[in-house]
Parts: C-alpha cells; structure tokens; sequence
C-alpha cells in the first residue's frame, strides 16, 4: 500500500516522486522499463525547470552535468531570409535553453529522490490497468519479467505518457486536434568549426532543425503528416541530398546516414483532457494534454504540472483523504497555461512549419511571425512564453524546504 502511486518515471513522474518525498508523502513510481537509455526524447531543459530545479537547491549540480547551452534560435530560408530570437533579453537566473540527454536528467532526478526514505521507484514495472472500487481508483496493476502484481494507493497518477494507459482505463474526456506534421529524428556528427546555437532550415517543401549535442548534430527533418512512407520509396539518397541541400555543411555526413533504422519518426499529435481527473486518480504530463515537438516546451510543461500538483497534493496526501476537489485544484491551475502553449504551438506551425511543408512555394518566412518577434512589446513576448509559459509555478514548501539526511 502507498500514499501515493505514480505510472510513469518520465519528467513529470520522476519530478512529483522527488517533491511528495521532499514532503513526506510515502510515494512509489512504476516505470516500465528497466533503464532510461531512450533516443530522441524530450531534452530541453528551458528557463523555467531550472528556476525549478533553483527552487530545490539542485541546479548548480545539474549545470555540472555535460551539457551545452542555447541562448538563440535562427530561422533561415534558402533564399536567405533570416529570424532570429533569444532568451537572452529575458529578466531570468538562467536565460538559456540546456540540452541534457533525458537520461541524464531523470538519473539525477531519481537519485535526488532515492536520498528520501518515502521514495521508492520500481523498474520494469508495466502498468497494465487500474484497481476500481465502487467508482474509485484504488490503486493499479502491472507486469513485471516474473508476472503480474498490483499496488494499492490512496491517489493514482498517470504519468505514462502520450500512449498512457491509465488514462484510456479511467476513460476521460478528450479533445485532440492533428498537427499537419510528422518528425523525422536523427543525428549527424558535428565538426568543432560548424556554428554554434540552434538553427531552422525552410527550403522548398521542407524544413529542418539542427541542435548542438557537443559531437553530433540532433536534426529534426519535418514531413507532411503521414508522409514516410513516400519519404521510403524515393529512397534514402534521396533523403540524404534533400538534407544536404537544406544544410549543405553536412553534405560531407549524409553518407553515415546507411539505413532507415538510424532515422526514427515521431507521430506529431497535440490532445489534452477536459477533465483530468476521477476519484482517486489524477492526469499530468503528455498522459493529460499530448504537445506538439514546437519549442521544444513538452517536458518543461509536463514538469510544472507536477510541481502544481505537488503544491496542491502533499498536504491532503498526508492528512488524507483526497478529494475530488484537490485534483480539481490542480487541473485548474495547469490547464489555461496548457491551452495557451498549445494555441502558441498552432499559431507557430501556421506561420512557420505550413508554408515550409508547401511543395512548389519559394521558401519564405511569414510576414505575420516576422512583425510578431519585431514588434515593440512582443518581441520578448515569444521567448517569455517558450522560456517559462504562462503562470509558472514555483515549489512550494515544505519541498522547497525539505534537506535530505
């Protein structure tokens, strides 16, 4: 039996594990598999999870990890218009964007939380389904390598994710839309003379991102939605120069691209619930409202929905019980800024990502997102909402506060 339960050791998991264990809560993580060593996952480490991270005393530790560092974006066509923004105009401790493998992350995260005696975390622990009684969620089950078990619990939280099955066996409302796009991700090595930053490539009929990781090249080459298996039958050279026209400093590395196993697709989709929660059972994350890769601001949201529902929940979960009202209380605080970073992401792929993705267009940046990063008031405004989002939390005490033996 725990207090509490959490599905899922991603961000969102593994941040809530780390503060309701801060605060005493007795609290177990289930996490399907049996490492975090996952390729091409979330690893944007903005502004507002390092003021978070601040928060618990734990970012100077963080920062020494092998990291590297974007204050700038660069959006260039190859008919050589270019846009540029940055957080570095921002009145933040950190105004930069760190890439840190997730890994790396959610190791440093869950050996924080390993230092508290009410934290618990078990690997390869498939949570299959949900315990019901009499309405309630009681509790979950899962599979491990040795067979099926379950973990009653005071609250459930879902934290598993876009494909989550907790969500589906609470069978909460949903409203989703379809991004006109797929994400192809892949790596290429990087040469010490290559510029620096993050930078977008629109040619015609496509559009490419490049992030620094230090040796390699994290490139994100966007598709038509549904469109692979056209990008498969013309075949991977075709592939290779259409990158290497995009970005033709990597003309000379294409070639290390020799099979479709080394290119992985990420099926854009962008949801969220209209209710997050049920008695005894609680949404947060990509398990709750699905985001669009745009801004890279998935992870950093999914962590201030912990950090809400932390803020909310200790107390309850230690005097108990639950109520209804307190996983209320946590979608009401998270879902105007859920909406308001989706919507950014709509607006962002209408006037970006489409009319790179039209065939037989010249390549051009839209005269609306030029005005909107021009124009005075807004040009930080962007930035503001990437970097932090809207209504950002902060930890509350006793978390905040809490020192590990």
């Amino acid at each position: 039996m725990a207090t509490c339960c959490i599905a899922g050791c991603g961000p969102a998991g593994a941040i809530l594990g780390l503060l309701l264990a801060r605060s005493g809560v007795d609290v177990v993580v289930l996490e399907k598999h049996g490492d975090f060593l996952r390729d091409f996952r979330g690893d944007t480490i903005h502004p507002s999870t390092l003021d978070i991270l601040d928060d618990l005393g734990l970012a100077e530790r963080f920062l020494a990890l092998p990291h590297s560092r974007v204050e700038r974006f660069t959006l260039r066509t190859t008919a050589g218009e270019t846009l540029s923004f940055g957080f570095e105009g921002l009145a933040a401790k950190f105004p930069f964007v760190a890439f840190v493998p997730q890994w790396d992350f959610l190791n440093f995260v869950t050996a924080e939380a390993r230092r508290y005696p009410t934290f618990a975390l078990r690997m390869n622990a498939d949570v299959v389904g949900l315990i019901e009684e009499d309405g309630r969620v009681c509790g979950v089950r899962y599979r491990t390598e040795t067979g099926e078990g379950s973990l009653r619990a005071g609250l459930t939280v879902g934290a598993d994710g876009r494909s989550s099955r907790t969500r589906e066996a609470a069978a909460l409302p949903q409203t989703a839309t379809s991004p006109p796009m797929d994400v192809l991700w892949f790596r290429l090595p990087r040469n010490a003379n290559d510029p620096g930053d993050a930078q977008g490539i629109v040619g015609p009929g496509h559009f490419v991102a490049l992030f620094d990781r230090g040796k390699y090249w994290q490139i994100a080459y966007l598709i038509s939605k549904g469109g692979l298996d056209a990008v498969r039958v013309a075949g991977l050279q075709e592939f290779q120069a259409s990158v290497a026209s995009l970005v033709p400093m990597l003309a000379d590395r294409v070639g290390e691209l020799t099979n479709w196993d080394q290119i992985k697709l990420l099926t854009v989709r962008s949801d969220r619930l209209t209710r997050w929660y049920r008695p005894g059972y609680l949404a947060i994350g990509d398990a709750a409202h699905a985001m669009s890769p745009v801004g890279g601001v998935g992870i950093n949201v999914a962590i201030q929905d912990a950090v809400a529902a932390a803020n909310v929940l200790w107390r309850p979960l230690l005097n108990g019980p639950v109520t209804t009202a307190d996983l209320a209380a946590v979608q009401r605080r998270r879902e105007v800024p859920v909406r308001v970073t989706q919507s950014l992401q709509a607006f962002m792929q209408r006037q970006l990502l489409v009319p790179a993705l039209a065939h037989g267009r010249p390549p051009r940046i839209s005269p609306v997102a030029r005005a909107a990063l021009a124009a005075p008031g807004l040009r930080t405004l962007l930035p503001s909402l990437l970097g932090f989002g809207l209504f950002r939390p902060h930890v509350e005490s006793p978390a905040r506060l809490a020192a590990a033996p």
